[in-house]
């Protein structure tokens, strides 16, 4: 039964993916529910994340494929791209799915406030446009991440960038954009906008992209963002940023290694950090972390006995579908009758270069430093389609196995329709399987993914001449 001294049961801040699963299933429990949202109903994801940059990928794809079907016998012609069309169906189809989000908690009963809203005290919310305030027995900090730039102190000329929010509200198709960043979003942009015939150079700090994932993953995007006709500068940063006379463009970069590059679009594409600046954490007792998320327990509790955090905002693992989870299992241990916690072991995920990559599991660094001996399988390849039409496109397909057991710990693919392959092996490794589990299973020819089940051969590392 509700505690009447209390407007609401509980109070979620964002209404990203996360939030508005755990207020829908809260409220759907019997509970009285209230989200705030200071931007869009949708979050990062549905307004500026993955479903508006998942149209750009397919947006970008379309000129490969052109030329692509031209070596299949196809009489077709590559006229010009209107990104500007692009960019209204584009928004249409955001503003569809902001709805239908909006009507979802309507209809379980959720009130919603579309402003800011920040801590007073430890149940107490203040809504920041029109002040109202409001007491909760439980609040789910839900607000998300939000993209990282270097101040004016250490970057002169910041200003001058925009970022992946900004991506999306770009009114024109850019002339020659610069990328700083070798994380997954610089690595996506730089495919869609050199897909979409856009002068592209990504300049990184380190000497290979995506750091953090399988090596062999890294050198296969790497090559790919080359093959793309990325210019890919490593080992190196911006240093400052400077207005130049030209119109077309306008903005002169210099890099710490001395090189200047002109662009007419910048974007920082340099991390992330959880949106708890001016959330005022501090005045509920809410303990963060070095990069500002929010510390939890597995139960997404927070410092706080009535405060809890679910998604990028706990800086566990940044997707949108373990804030789902995340948020659903807070939502149905607390108000539901079901105690249950979301498992992040094994959880598969998918970048979307050209070609993707998709991966679960261990890295084969990862699996060496847990287990006294890795075995693993792995394939290069041009696939079936690219013989046709001569693309240089390869792809890349990796079993890490512990030796002792035999257990698949971490599958790695690089291939076009990654995404969709590791959807299904992640159920396999979830649930345990073993090299012998994956060798037994016939494959379907001719696919790409059938190479997943015939590697017998182990790898064995070249060694070096006594």
């Amino acid at each position: 039964m509700s505690d009447t001294s209390y407007d609401y049961d509980l109070f979620v801040i964002g209404a990203g993916s996360g939030g508005v699963r755990a207020a829908r299933i809260a409220a759907q429990a019997g509970a009285r529910v209230a989200v705030a949202e200071e931007y869009r109903i949708g979050g990062t994801c549905v307004i500026r994340g993955c479903v508006p940059k998942k149209f750009m990928v397919y947006a970008s794809d379309y000129g490969t494929k052109i030329d692509e079907a031209k070596k299949y016998g196809w009489k077709v012609e590559k006229g010009g791209f209107d990104f500007p069309e692009f960019m209204s169906n584009m928004n249409a189809e955001v503003d569809r799915l902001s709805g239908i989000y909006l009507r979802n908690l309507a209809n379980a009963g959720v009130d919603v406030f579309e402003e800011r809203a920040e801590f007073e005290d430890a149940n107490t919310i203040v809504l920041s446009n029109s002040g109202k305030r409001f007491k909760a027995e439980k609040i789910l900090i839900a607000t998300g991440g939000t993209p990282w730039r270097p101040s004016p102190d250490e970057l002169p000329g910041v200003e001058h960038t925009i970022t992946s929010n900004e991506i999306f509200q770009l009114e024109t198709l850019p002339k020659h954009i610069v990328i700083a960043g070798g994380g997954y979003i610089a690595c996506e942009f730089a495919h869609i906008f050199a897909g979409l015939g856009v002068e592209t150079c990504l300049v990184y700090r380190g000497d290979t992209v995506l750091n953090g994932f399988d090596w062999d993953v890294r050198t296969a995007v790497h090559e790919g963002l080359k093959d793309a006709g990325v210019r890919v500068i490593t080992s190196t940063v911006f240093e400052e940023i400077k207005e130049v006379d030209g119109e077309a463009c306008p903005y002169c970069i210099t890099l710490s290694n001395g090189m200047e590059l002109n662009a007419d679009v910048i974007m920082m594409a340099t991390g992330r950090r959880a949106a708890t600046d001016g959330l005022g954490c501090d005045k509920a007792g809410v303990s963060l972390d070095s990069r500002g998320g929010v510390i939890v327990d597995e139960a997404s509790r927070s410092s706080v006995p009535n405060i809890f955090a679910v998604g990028d905002v706990t800086n566990r693992i940044e997707l949108t579908p373990v804030a789902i989870r995340e948020g659903h299992a807070f939502a149905d241990t607390m108000f539901g009758g079901k105690d249950w916690s979301f498992d992040h072991d094994n959880v598969a995920s998918a970048v979307f270069t050209q070609p993707e990559v998709g991966t679960v599991g261990m890295t084969e660094a990862e699996a060496r430093k847990a287990f006294d001996e890795v075995d693993i399988y792995k394939t290069r390849f041009k696939p079936m389609k690219t013989a046709l039409h001569g693309g240089s496109e390869r792809v890349l397909i990796k079993l890490v196995v512990n030796a002792a057991d035999q257990k698949v710990v971490g599958v790695h693919i690089v291939s076009p329709d990654a995404g969709e392959m590791i959807q299904m092996i992640g159920v396999a490794i979830k649930m345990g399987a073993t090299k012998e589990d994956f060798d037994r299973t016939c494959a379907v020819h001719p696919t790409i993914a059938e190479e997943i089940v015939t590697l017998r051969q182990k790898w064995v590392p070249e060694t070096s001449p006594a």
